[in-house]
C-alpha cells in the first residue's frame, strides 16, 4: 500500500503526461463547442444546428408553397444525414425557429402546437408538421449556384453548407443567444427595414460610424413588443462596443370604468419572459403584501397578451402603480447583449453594430461574385452546344447519315465538322425529331443572347461598383417585400423615456394625506393629533410631564429628530401613534442612545437648510436632504467632539443672531458660517465661561424678533442693531433692554 505501482507492460502503449493530454482534449471541446454549437456564424445568423435543419428541409422540398412534412420526418433526415445529436435537441431547435414570440422572423411554417408564451412546450414532433417560410427561402437562395463552400457531413457520404447565402440579415434580425465555453452570445432582434436602410446607407458611405447608422436602427424590435427606456447615448455605447443591455417594460393602458374605477391593461410583456410564471409572481407578491398599491390580477388572454390589473382603490396613481410593478417584477427586465460571433466563420470576436453588418453586406458581395461566375460557367456551356447545334442545322442530312450509317458516329461527327465532344455528346442525345425542329433564327437570337449576358456578367465581375449596385439593389427588393407598412414588417417595440419618479417611496402612495398636529412632550413622548390644532391646552401628558413642542405637517410627511449626541432620526409621520392616547415614546421608533436627549423634533421639507450647533458654540448651515435616513440607527450630523448638540433652527436669511449663556448677543453675516452636509462646524461665538444659550438666523429687511414670557414680539430694526453687528467667533456684547431674562429668542 502506498507504493506506486507501474502499469502492466504492453507493446501498444505510450506514456502521456496527463495535463498536456487534458489540455489538448479540453481545448478541442472548447473549440468544437465554440465553431460547432454556440456561436453563431456572423454572415448568415445561423448555428449549425438551424443551417442544417433549414438545408434539410430543402433537400426535402419543403418550399413556403409545399404540403406540409411531419417534423419527426425532418428531424429524422436532418439528425441521420447531418447532426449526429439528440433528435430532441433539433427538434427544440426547429420549434423555436416557427415561435413568432421567439423569432421575429420565423423561418419554420409550422402546424400543430408549437407551444406558446406561457412557457408550455410544443407537442411531440410525430404529431406536428412544418414547412419553410419565405425568409428561410432567402437564406436559402442561390445555394446550387456554387454560392458558398460545402464540405463533407459527419459520415462522408453527403455534403453540407458551411454557410448559407443569406440574402437576409439574420443575425441581427433574428438575434441569437448561446453559451460556449468560457464565453457567450445574446443579440437582439431588429427590424428588417431598418436594416436595409442601414446596409444601403453602408454601402454607399463606407466611412459611416455606428453613431451614423443609429440613424436608421434605433435599436432591437423585439417580437413581443414591448417598451425600450434606456437612453439614446447609453444604447449608442452599446452598440458602439457590442455589450451592454437595453431595460425593456411591458406595454400597458388604462381603462376606464364605471364611477371613476379603473383597471390597466397589459398588452405586451419583454422578451423571453414567460406570461404563466409572471402572473404566478405578481400573485405571489400580492399574497404576501408587496404590492400595497395592487388589489388584484387577472390573465384575460386568447390569442393577444391580455393581463389586467386593478388598483387598490380608485385614487391610486396608475404611473406609481406600474412603476412598483416594474421595480418587484418582470414586467420590466433587461435584455443584455453581448455580439460575440464567428467572424468570416472563423474568428469568435465582439462586434460593433457596423462590423456586423459589414460582414452580412461582403459575405452579399462574395455570393453575387460565386453566382455570377457560376452563371459565366454554363452560358459558356450552353453557347458551346448552341455553336454546336448550328453546324448540325447547315448539314443536317450529313448528320442524320453519319448517325445512321457509321458504327462510331461520335468521332465521325468530331472529325468531318470539328465538333468538341460535348457538341457531339448533346447531338447524339437529342432525338431526331428534335433535330427537324431546329430552326437557324432561334438559334442564332439565343445565341446573342446568351453573347450579350455573359458580356454583361464579365463587366460586372470586373467592377466593384457595379458590384455594390447590384448588391443594393437585392436589399432595395428585400426592404419592399418587409416594409415598415407590412403586417411582417411594422416595427413592434417602441422607445420612451422612463417616468422621472425619482426616490418616491411607492408604499406610501396608499398613505391618505391629511394634515396632522405633531404634538412632543418633554419627556420625549409623540403622538400625531388630526387636523391643525392651535389650542393645545386640552392636551394631556402622563404625570409631570409637559408640552416641548407641537408642529404641523401631513401625514405623507417625514419627521427629523435631532438628540443630544448629533445624530439625527427620519421617522415618518404616518407611522405616528393617534392623538386619542397620550403618544409614545420617541426611543421606541428610534435607537436613540442611553441618556442622550431630544434637541428638537420637526418636519422635512425638501431644499431646506438648517442652521446646526453644539453647546459649546460651534455650528455650520445643513442640508435638510442629507439629513434623512432609512434606518433606526440615524445619521451622525454633528460631531460633538465632548460638547452636546444644542440647537437646530430654519436658516432663513441673512444675518446668525447668537446668544450665550453669558448673555452676550453677537450679530454676523451668514455668509461667515459654512454649508456642509455632516461634521464639527466652526465657532460661532466665543465665550470665557457657560456656553450658547440660543440662535437664529433673521432678514436684514425683517430685523430681529424675540418673545417675551408673556408670549409678545418684540422686533429690532436693523439699523439700531449695529452695536452688536460683529464676526464669527466674536464674544458680543450684552442685548438691547426687554430681551428676554432666559436668554432664548423664544
Amino acid at each position: 500500500m502506498g507504493k506506486n505501482v507501474p502499469p502492466p507492460p504492453s507493446d501498444n502503449s505510450e506514456p502521456v503526461n496527463l495535463r498536456e493530454a487534458l489540455e489538448e482534449r479540453y481545448l478541442a471541446y472548447a473549440l468544437s463547442t465554440i465553431m460547432g454549437r454556440a456561436l453563431p456564424d456572423a454572415r448568415d445568423g445561423l448555428k449549425p444546428v438551424h443551417r442544417r435543419i433549414l438545408y434539410g428541409m430543402r433537400i426535402l422540398r419543403l418550399d413556403p408553397s409545399a404540403a406540409f412534412k411531419k417534423c419527426a420526418k425532418i428531424v429524422g433526415d436532418v439528425m441521420g444525414s447531418f447532426h449526429p445529436h439528440g433528435d430532441q435537441a433539433i427538434y427544440d431547435a426547429l420549434v423555436r425557429l416557427a415561435q413568432d414570440f421567439s423569432s421575429r422572423y420565423p423561418l419554420v411554417d409550422g402546424q400543430g402546437n408549437f407551444g406558446n408564451i406561457d412557457g408550455d412546450g410544443a407537442a411531440a414532433y410525430r404529431y406536428t408538421e412544418a414547412r419553410m417560410t419565405e425568409v428561410a427561402r432567402l437564406l436559402l437562395e442561390g445555394i446550387d449556384e456554387d454560392a458558398v463552400d460545402f464540405r463533407d457531413n459527419y459520415s462522408g457520404d453527403l455534403r453540407e453548407p458551411i454557410v448559407l447565402p443569406a440574402a437576409f440579415p439574420n443575425l441581427l434580425a433574428n438575434g441569437a443567444q448561446g453559451i460556449a465555453v468560457g464565453m457567450a452570445t445574446s443579440i437582439p432582434s431588429h427590424n428588417v427595414a431598418e436594416l436595409c436602410d442601414a446596409a444601403l446607407h453602408l454601402i454607399s458611405h463606407k466611412r459611416a460610424t455606428t453613431d451614423d447608422l443609429l440613424a436608421f436602427v434605433p435599436g432591437p424590435d423585439f417580437p413581443t413588443g414591448g417598451i425600450i427606456v434606456d437612453s439614446k447615448e447609453e444604447i449608442a455605447e452599446t452598440y458602439r462596443t457590442g455589450r451592454g443591455s437595453f431595460r425593456v417594460r411591458a406595454r400597458w393602458t388604462r381603462e376606464e370604468g364605471a364611477r371613476g374605477a379603473y383597471a390597466v391593461v397589459i398588452t405586451e410583456i419583454p422578451y423571453m419572459v414567460q406570461k404563466s410564471r409572471l402572473i404566478e409572481k405578481i400573485a405571489e407578491l400580492l399574497a404576501e403584501k408587496k404590492l400595497p398599491l395592487v388589489a388584484d390580477i387577472r390573465d384575460e388572454s386568447a390569442e393577444d397578451v391580455r393581463i389586467v390589473i386593478e388598483p387598490r382603490s380608485r385614487t391610486v396613481d396608475c404611473a406609481l402603480m406600474m412603476e412598483q410593478l416594474f421595480r418587484a417584477t418582470e414586467l420590466e427586465s433587461r435584455f443584455p447583449m453581448n455580439m460575440n460571433v464567428l467572424v468570416d466563420g472563423v474568428v469568435p470576436r465582439v462586434v460593433s453594430l457596423k462590423e456586423a453588418l459589414q460582414q452580412w453586406l461582403d459575405h452579399r458581395r462574395v455570393v453575387l461574385q460565386r453566382r455570377s461566375r457560376f452563371r459565366l460557367g454554363e452560358i459558356d456551356h450552353r453557347l458551346e452546344i448552341v455553336a454546336g447545334m448550328r453546324i448540325v442545322f447547315l448539314n443536317l442530312d450529313e448528320v442524320i447519315r453519319i448517325i445512321r450509317e457509321e458504327d462510331e458516329p461520335k468521332d465521325v461527327l468530331m472529325a468531318t465538322f470539328r465538333l468538341s465532344e460535348v457538341q457531339a455528346n448533346y447531338i447524339l442525345d437529342t432525338r431526331l425529331r428534335s433535330l427537324r425542329r431546329i430552326e437557324e433564327m432561334q438559334l442564332r437570337r439565343e445565341f446573342e443572347q446568351l453573347r450579350k449576358e455573359k458580356s454583361e456578367i464579365e463587366k460586372l465581375l470586373g467592377n466593384d461598383a457595379m458590384q455594390w449596385r447590384a448588391v443594393g439593389a437585392e436589399i432595395r427588393d428585400l426592404k419592399k417585400k418587409y416594409g415598415l407598412d407590412t403586417k411582417l414588417g411594422r416595427r413592434r417595440t417602441s422607445f420612451e423615456a422612463a417616468p422621472d419618479v425619482g426616490n418616491v417611496d411607492l408604499a406610501a402612495a396608499m398613505i391618505e394625506r391629511e394634515p396632522i398636529t405633531v404634538v412632543v412632550s418633554q419627556k420625549g413622548w409623540i403622538r400625531a393629533l388630526k387636523g391643525q390644532v392651535e389650542d393645545l391646552t386640552n392636551v394631556q401628558f402622563k404625570g409631570d410631564d409637559e408640552l416641548k413642542q407641537a408642529f404641523f405637517t401631513e401625514t405623507t410627511a417625514k419627521i427629523l429628530v435631532l438628540a443630544t449626541d448629533g445624530r439625527i432620526f427620519t421617522i415618518e409621520a404616518s407611522k405616528l401613534p393617534g392623538g386619542r392616547g397620550q403618544g409614545e415614546p420617541l426611543r421606541l421608533m428610534a435607537d436613540i442612545g442611553e441618556g442622550e436627549d431630544i434637541v428638537s423634533v420637526f418636519p422635512y421639507i425638501a431644499g431646506e437648510k438648517m442652521l446646526v450647533a453644539t453647546s459649546d458654540g460651534r455650528g455650520f448651515i445643513a442640508p435638510c436632504d442629507e439629513m434623512v435616513g432609512g434606518t433606526r440607527k440615524g445619521k451622525i450630523l454633528l460631531n460633538v467632539d465632548g460638547a452636546k448638540a444644542a440647537l437646530i433652527t430654519p436658516a432663513n436669511g441673512d444675518y446668525v443672531a447668537t446668544v450665550g449663556q453669558n448673555r452676550k448677543l453677537l450679530i454676523f453675516p451668514r455668509e461667515q458660517v459654512p454649508e456642509m452636509a455632516r461634521g464639527k462646524g466652526v465657532r460661532l461665538q466665543r465665550y470665557r465661561e457657560g456656553g450658547l444659550s440660543d440662535a437664529q438666523i433673521f432678514a436684514r429687511a425683517q430685523g430681529l424678533s424675540w418673545q417675551d414670557s408673556a408670549g409678545r414680539t418684540f422686533t429690532v430694526a436693523f439699523r439700531d442693531l449695529r452695536d452688536w453687528i460683529g464676526n464669527r467667533a466674536e464674544a458680543g456684547r450684552l442685548p438691547p433692554k426687554g430681551f428676554p431674562k432666559n436668554n432664548k429668542f423664544g
